[in-house]
């Protein structure tokens, strides 16, 4: 069988029976949590009167494929794997057979392959390159592919672009890897070159990239904009608003809230976290108006003269592609290192928008679900579980609007190995805007790896908190502003990453269980005052609205 919604929501919405739904023990007895009445939180009332500008709460209604669609227009099944030479029992490798049923079915312009039951070996990993094809199983429960080579192997040890001794499949890449196919193979022959790239929307080395047109003065939460020259920009095109920084820093201070704190911080040294800027964020034109574009998200960040804003071209980007329905299961081999994965990776999103994964489980994985630079997607029923994962989800390198909901990190079923890591649901490098609604975690933490992620929302969440964050110092602070953590409950009491208000600026923890800091204390990055807010502390499932994310939805502009 497929998993089903109730399974995953049964253990995200109830507090007092976390243990129970979600099978597994906390390593302590959960708080006990005082009888209290629901009751809207007020905070909540202040920010539907301003959801567009709060500056603590940032409006993700619109996240995920197709600004959030329930449903998915999936195309027709067009192909099936048999016919192409996959193997139902596990006794060949199926690989060659299925990407040439992929590519086959993409050069003809979209449709799904289907894989029916059984279990397929994957000697290769799998890649959908073109836009609206779908990969569907018969179910998690009835189709497995299982991946018996991992990245190192299949492609080549891939270096860090910042130096060191790390292997970059601890962040990067999947078996299952859905990128745009000429985007995809200039990543491929960076890293077989070792000329390791940079790995988003403008290029290895970010570069090609043309100004479609400059941008007039606007407001975060302006869902329309004033440009030069409309002549380039058209309806339903996906463009990419790109803002420099300039010699003050005062874009990265905006990132942080802005005010004495951002102001005074040392960014100069902070070479990784530069690196991420000019700052780039797709999205769709949803209608042009002689010089007034209209774009089917708010702006996520004022646009100033000073930062240079301007609409450019991007790489063609993977759209209306998806993964449903299966297992991968990678052979099952001990956790590497922290830092040197091989690249038993599960499923990865890159230079994709409008994609999704929908009804999928990865076992014995390095790094479980990966976004990178991957925009307005959606994973849905998604599920990491064996022998214990580095990044369980990571998103990275400046992902933007994506939903992540129904989703289930299982306890490892082996202890781990001296000198690994265990992270969580990651965020870092400029993401913004993501959100990660109704999950179960038996292990790992709200991973926040510097490089200074901003306005991300955690929602309906239970945790056994005991993963750790990384992130090197370089990357900057942990958190910019407006990170909201709202409805959450905590099994095992440990504070770190969850209740964040002494620490992450303008930032909102409504809602989360009574916790205590122990193993793992931050000092704030940011000096002074963080207005930070803290609503319903001790008493998570009495707050309303229980989910930030789907009470946003019902907001009309």
């Amino acid at each position: 069988m497929g998993i089903s919604r109730r399974q995953f929501v049964g253990g995200a919405v109830a507090v007092g029976v976390a243990a129970t739904t979600t099978g597994f023990t906390p390593s302590r007895p959960a708080a006990v949590v005082r009888p209290a009445p629901a009751r809207p939180a007020a905070l909540w009332r202040e920010y539907a009167d301003a959801p567009y500008t709060h500056p603590q709460i940032p409006y993700v209604g619109r996240a995920g494929a197709r600004r959030g669609a329930t449903r998915l227009g999936r195309p027709p099944v067009v192909a099936n794997a048999l016919t192409y030479g996959a193997v139902p029992d596990g006794s060949a490798d199926s690989a060659a057979a299925i990407n040439r049923a992929l590519t086959e079915v993409g050069e003809r312009g979209g449709g799904t392959v289907l894989i029916p039951p059984g279990t397929y070996r994957i000697d290769d990993f799998l890649h959908i390159g073109h836009s609206d094809v779908v990969l569907r199983g018969a179910g998690s429960g009835r189709t497995k592919l299982l991946a018996t080579k991992n990245l190192t192997e299949l492609i080549g040890p891939y270096g860090s672009r910042y130096g060191g001794d790390k292997s970059s499949w601890s962040w990067a890449g999947g078996l299952i890897w859905l990128a745009p196919h000429a985007r995809h193979a200039s990543l491929v022959a960076a890293i077989r070159a070792k000329a390791w790239p940079f790995e988003g929307w403008t290029g290895n080395k970010r570069d090609e990239w043309e100004t479609l047109t400059t941008v007039r003065p606007a407001r975060r939460g302006d869902w329309t904009i004033t440009v030069d020259d409309p002549s380039a920009v058209r309806r339903g095109q996906v463009v990419l608003l790109r803002l420099a920084d300039d010699a003050g820093h005062t874009l990265l201070e905006h990132m942080a809230g802005g005010g004495a704190g951002p102001e005074s911080y040392h960014w100069d040294d902070k070479t990784k976290l530069t690196s991420y800027v000019p700052h780039e964020w797709p999205v769709r034109v949803v209608s042009v108006r002689g010089r007034k574009v209209t774009l089917e998200r708010p702006l996520p960040l004022d646009v100033r003269p000073e930062w240079d804003p301007r609409l450019t071209t991007l790489a063609e980007p993977l759209t209306g592609s998806g993964v449903e329905g299966l297992t991968l299961e990678a052979v099952e081999t001990p956790q590497s290192a922290h830092l040197l994965d091989k690249g038993y990776n599960g499923v990865t999103f890159q230079c994709a928008y409008d994609c999704w994964a929908d009804d999928i489980v990865v076992r014995h994985v390095d790094n479980g679900f990966g976004l990178v630079a991957a925009s307005a997607c959606t994973l849905r029923r998604t599920r990491v579980e064996g022998r214990g994962s580095h990044h369980p989800y990571f998103c990275r390198e400046g992902a933007h609007d994506n939903l992540i909901e129904d989703f289930r990190i299982a306890a490892r079923t082996v202890p781990a190995p001296a000198g690994t890591q265990l992270h969580g649901i990651n965020v870092e490098g400029l993401s913004s805007y993501n959100v990660w609604s109704r999950g179960v975690m038996e292990m790992g933490t709200f991973d926040t790896h510097r490089g200074m992620p901003f306005a991300n929302v955690r929602t309906e969440i239970t945790v056994e908190n005991n993963g750790r964050h990384g992130g090197d110092a370089s990357a900057g602070p942990l958190y910019g502003a407006r990170f909201t953590h709202w409805n959450v409950t905590v099994t095992n009491g440990r504070a770190g990453l969850v209740r964040i208000d002494t620490i992450a600026p303008y930032s909102a923890t409504v809602g989360i269980s009574e916790v205590t800091e122990f193993d793992q204390i931050d000092v704030p990055d940011f000096t002074g005052e963080l207005h930070a807010r803290v609503e319903a502390y001790g008493t998570p499932g009495t707050v309303r609205p229980r989910n930030l994310y789907e009470a946003q939805r019902e907001l009309r502009r």
